[in-house]
């Protein structure tokens, strides 16, 4: 079959799985679900090169969500968010490796190389040799530089912003150190903990409109309230959440309350006490891996 024979039948097949849903109700999916992309882009971004912009994976993005609405069949009990996230997330994904000049093994070989070099790195208490590293590897050290090659010749970089770039910005970024790592793995745990030790109703909200990636409309649904409610209350938790945030890991960005002893500050401090109560350095640690990603499944101990 042709291109074009395989794009008619595509086609065909929209149009065909398009009568499940009506226009108007594929269109108010569309606008209902748009945060959703650009929360899934803005995921992806801060885990990819710099040279990569935001508008090409939203537009990929935006594509993949019409295309989720045309296909969707409510009646298989699948909820449109979590169908739609799939497909989003594997339309961003194809973008992404449509922009990659490496192939897929140099690729392989890469993040072999830099889990090897992790894992060395912890174990001598030092950076290994390119020697040490070849000989973890089984490969040699001329095959080592080979890749690294293969990988510095396939780096775009973006000259829309040449002239006003700095040479930092330039240069592929790399991973952090086990220090900064060590950080950012404290703070992903002390966020945790902090929406653990908010008030159940203000919990319930962050959990499922940012973990969970729910609707606001299916929240007040849940929640018996309104969607501008729910709206109140999800400001409510950041504002929390940011003080609280401040009073353990920035101490001088935290809010002086101007009466210490309104029911406000003290509810304030209170939760405040709670995430202090709620979290150690061990489960901090405890909601990541070695590599900063968030354990699913392992939650804040309860206050």
């Amino acid at each position: 079959m042709t291109s074009t024979d395989t794009t008619a039948a595509d086609s065909d097949a929209d149009i065909t799985v398009a009568t499940v849903l009506s226009a108007r109700e594929q269109e108010e999916l569309v606008r209902q679900h748009m945060p959703l992309v650009g929360h899934l882009v803005r995921d992806m971004l801060s885990r990819i090169p710099n040279h990569v912009h935001r508008d090409d994976l939203t537009s990929a993005g935006l594509h993949a969500l019409v295309k989720a609405t045309r296909s969707w069949d409510p009646d298989r009990g699948i909820p449109f968010h979590r169908f739609a996230t799939t497909r989003i997330r594997g339309a961003i994904l194809d973008e992404l490796r449509s922009l990659d000049w490496a192939t897929r093994s140099v690729r392989t070989k890469a993040r072999a190389t830099d889990t090897t070099r992790q894992r060395l790195t912890t174990a001598l208490g030092r950076t290994p040799t390119n020697e040490e590293l070849a000989q973890a590897l089984g490969t040699t050290t001329g095959e080592l530089h080979q890749t690294d090659s293969d990988v510095q010749r396939a780096t775009v970089l973006s000259l829309q912003n040449f002239t006003s770039s700095s040479a930092d910005d330039l240069v592929t970024e790399p991973a952090p150190g086990p220090e900064d790592m060590l950080l950012r793995r404290e703070q992903i745990g002390y966020l945790h903990h902090a929406i653990a030790s908010l008030p159940d109703r203000l919990q319930t909200v962050i959990t499922e409109y940012f973990l969970n990636e729910r609707p606001m409309a299916d929240i007040a649904a849940d929640l018996g309230v309104t969607e501008s409610r729910i709206s109140q209350l999800r400001a409510e938790a950041l504002s929390l959440l940011k003080d609280g945030l401040n009073t353990h890991l920035d101490p001088h960005l935290a809010p002086v309350p101007e009466n210490p002893a309104s029911i406000t500050a003290r509810r304030r401090a209170g939760y405040y006490a709670a995430i202090a109560g709620n979290t150690t350095m061990h489960s901090r640690l405890a909601m990541t891996n070695a590599n900063g990603h968030t354990i699913y499944g392992v939650g804040a101990p309860a206050a």
